[in-house]
């Protein structure tokens, strides 16, 4: 077996450390907070309908999460996350994409997903988890997942779709299909173990996957400075020996540039690539969560002035491509739009009792179907606690 060491590096006969302190990875910026181009700036393949497209899903995003926290305030819905002050990272990322490439999100990409054609009925089922739900009401909100659309279905294990990511990319490679598999996650999730394992093995394999890191700042409540020592997340993948890039992830140009090179660079040369998003969570983490008890106002504040949709908007308007009436007409169209979604999907019956076992097995096995008869009888038995629940009797 051929020895894989780096055997040509530089001998030294002193002792001599290095740090990674001593070395900073850029980040890539094309587009200012007032819509101008930096000068010089490579600027990403783009037209006036791929950044008009772009920027209609920002708003449908930002009516939808507005829409659906008030909802769940109201006690409408369980849960909920919002990507607000985040948008441009996966909207952008997966404008850069065929649509045969393949999508393992976190859990706050719900972008991606709209940019791809999830409609606004499809999102409503699944977060009502009913019975038009394609997940057939066995998540939570939010854990969205379409087989049409190339998006895997969301888990709540952190860190989980990290591997899964990596042989996806080795499956497409083996095929000899010309695609990609994309993988979002956040900063807190790169300190789980999957995530080391998953970049040592694409690397290795040299599997056709973009690690897309959003490090928004906090894992929860965590901050950055509490979860790495190093120079974030980007150093990690340099170490790994894979192509690796820091980018602005509140500047959709500078987001969409990077990715259209990753993507060449994982499909054609059938390398990893590590994007890291520098960027900001403007929301809650979720519903659940309370940040002002770990952030102060004046840093949200700080960040609003960044906020991505804001800057895409001002070039845009600088290019003659939109105006504050298409704005305002737009915006006011999806809030109608996700009003009446919601409306209709809170009306659907909800999935009957035997799809919790449907589509694990061919035919559900003996002790599978020994469990679910026993719900039934608890059911039976305590009707007034179960009057509210998600599911049904088939004899209701």
């Amino acid at each position: 077996m051929s020895d894989q060491r780096n055997t040509n590096a530089d001998i030294v006969h002193k002792a001599r450390f290095i740090s990674g302190h001593a070395m900073k990875i850029p980040t890539l910026r094309v587009l200012q907070q007032n819509g101008k181009i930096y000068r010089n700036a490579e600027l990403p393949d783009i037209d006036q309908e791929l950044a008009l497209k772009i920027y209609d899903t920002f708003l449908f995003i930002r009516a939808l999460d507005e829409r659906m926290l008030a909802s769940q305030r109201q006690g409408r819905i369980s849960f909920y996350m919002t990507e607000t002050g985040e948008e441009a990272n996966d909207i952008g990322s997966a404008a850069a994409l065929h649509p045969d490439d393949i999508i393992l999100a976190q859990y706050r990409e719900q972008g991606a997903l709209a940019f791809r054609g999830f409609t606004v009925d499809e999102f409503m089922n699944q977060i009502f988890s009913n019975e038009k739900d394609l997940g057939k009401g066995r998540q939570m909100p939010i854990h969205y997942g379409c087989d049409r659309l190339n998006y895997y279905t969301i888990s709540s294990p952190l860190g989980t779709q990290i591997p899964q990511a990596t042989g996806v990319g080795y499956a497409l490679k083996a095929q000899g299909k010309k695609n990609c598999a994309i993988c979002y996650f956040g900063e807190g999730a790169a300190s789980e173990g999957d995530f080391h394992a998953a970049l040592n093995m694409a690397a290795l394999l040299k599997s056709p996957v973009i690690f897309y890191c959003r490090n928004n700042g906090y894992a929860i409540s965590t901050p950055a400075h509490e979860q790495y020592a190093g120079d974030g997340i980007a150093a990690r993948g340099v170490g790994y020996g894979m192509k690796t890039i820091r980018v602005d992830g509140n500047d959709i140009l500078a987001v969409l540039l990077a990715t259209q090179q990753a993507r060449k660079l994982a499909v054609e040369d059938h390398e990893p690539v590590l994007i890291e998003a520098m960027t900001y969570r403007l929301g809650a983490h979720s519903t659940s969560d309370d940040p002002s008890g770990y952030r102060s106002r004046k840093e949200e504040d700080l960040w609003r002035k960044k906020d991505p949709v804001a800057r895409m908007r001002h070039w845009l308007e600088a290019k003659g491509w939109w105006d504050e009436e298409k704005e305002k007409s737009t915006l006011e169209k999806y809030r109608a739009d996700v009003m009446a979604a919601m409306k209709k999907a809170e009306k659907v019956p909800a999935p009957p009792l035997e799809d919790l076992i449907n589509d694990v097995y061919e035919t559900p096995p003996w002790h599978l179907r020994e469990q679910l008869d026993a719900l039934k009888g608890h059911i039976r038995q305590y009707p007034d606690e179960y009057k509210k629940t998600a599911w049904r009797l088939n004899d209701e």
